[in-house]
C-alpha cells in the first residue's frame, strides 16, 4: 500500500478575525509529489501555510476534512519533524547571534538556536555537518547568521529543516529578499533535492521560483483553488492575466517561467 497523501484539505473554510481568508478550500498534494502553490498577495497563500502547520484551524463544519500525512490529529512537535518548513520569519524569532551550525542543530529541537534545555548530541552534529556540506555552505558552520547573506541564511534554513529528512519541504517565497546571483544558487539547491527525492512544496507569486521539477502547479485567488493541473496547462498568458489582474507576457525558457 502506497503512503497516504502528504495534504488532504477538503471544504476547509479558515477566518481571521472575521474574514473568511479561505473559502471551502480543497486540495490534495500526493506524498513525494513536487508541486507549486502560485498567487498574488492577498490570496491566502500564508493562511494555508499557518493551517498546514497547526497555527490556524478550519471553521468546524460537517464536511469538513483535514489530513496530513493520513492524520487530523498531531502533536506539533512531531509534525515539524516529518514536514520541513522554511519560512522567512523564523530566524527574526530568535534574540542572539546564532551561528549557522546552530540553527541546523535547533532543528532537532523545533526551536530556533541550541537552549541549555537541549542536549545536542554526537550524531546530531555529524548531521548539521553532512547537510552544512549538501547544501554546498561547510563554511557557514561558525559564522554568525547576521554576517550572512540573505542567500546564505536561505540555505542555512533549508538545513535546519532538513534534520530529520522530512517526508517534504514547504518553502514560503523562498525567493524573496534575494539577488539574482543568490536566486540561481538556491534554485540549484532545491533541484538537486528535489532529484534526491525530497518532495517540494512551493508556496510563492514568483513564477521564477518554480524549477523544472516541479510538474504541478496550482493556482490560488480569494481563498479559493482558481486552477490546478499540469504546469504547462497552468501557466498560460490567459490564464495568469486572469489570476494577477492585469496584461502579462510570458516566456519559457529552459525550462523556467518568466512573467512581467
Amino acid at each position: 500500500m502506497g503512503q497516504p497523501p502528504l495534504l488532504e484539505f477538503r471544504h476547509v473554510t479558515v477566518a481571521r478575525g472575521t474574514t473568511s481568508v479561505l473559502k471551502d478550500f480543497n486540495l490534495i498534494i500526493e506524498a513525494g509529489e513536487h508541486a507549486a502553490i502560485l498567487g498574488p498577495n492577498g490570496c491566502g497563500k500564508s493562511t494555508l501555510i499557518k493551517t498546514i502547520t497547526r497555527e490556524c484551524y478550519p471553521l468546524a463544519g460537517p464536511d469538513l476534512h483535514l489530513r496530513i500525512m493520513g492524520r487530523d490529529r498531531w502533536n506539533i512537535f512531531e509534525l515539524r519533524g516529518l514536514l520541513g518548513i522554511v519560512s522567512n520569519d523564523l530566524l527574526n524569532t530568535s534574540t542572539r547571534d546564532l551561528t549557522g551550525r546552530e540553527v541546523v542543530l535547533s532543528g532537532f529541537f523545533s526551536s530556533i538556536g541550541i537552549w541549555p534545555n537541549h542536549e545536542v548530541t554526537a550524531g546530531m552534529r555529524v548531521k548539521a555537518d553532512e547537510l552544512l556540506h549538501h547544501l554546498e555552505v561547510p563554511h557557514l558552520a561558525n559564522r554568525y547568521v547576521t554576517e550572512m547573506s540573505s542567500g546564505e541564511q536561505r540555505r542555512i534554513m533549508i538545513g535546519r529543516a532538513l534534520v530529520h529528512e522530512p517526508r517534504a519541504l514547504l518553502l514560503d517565497e523562498p525567493s524573496t529578499s534575494l539577488d539574482l546571483f543568490a536566486q540561481h544558487e538556491l534554485r540549484a539547491i532545491l533541484r538537486k533535492l528535489a532529484r534526491t527525492g525530497t518532495g517540494l512544496l512551493l508556496v510563492t507569486h514568483h513564477l521564477s521560483d518554480i524549477i523544472p521539477e516541479i510538474e504541478r502547479v496550482v493556482l490560488m485567488k480569494e481563498g479559493r483553488i482558481f486552477g490546478d493541473g499540469p504546469k504547462e496547462s497552468m501557466l498560460r498568458k490567459e490564464r495568469l492575466a486572469l489570476l494577477f489582474g492585469l496584461p502579462v507576457t510570458l516566456e519559457e525558457r529552459d525550462g523556467y517561467y518568466h512573467l512581467w
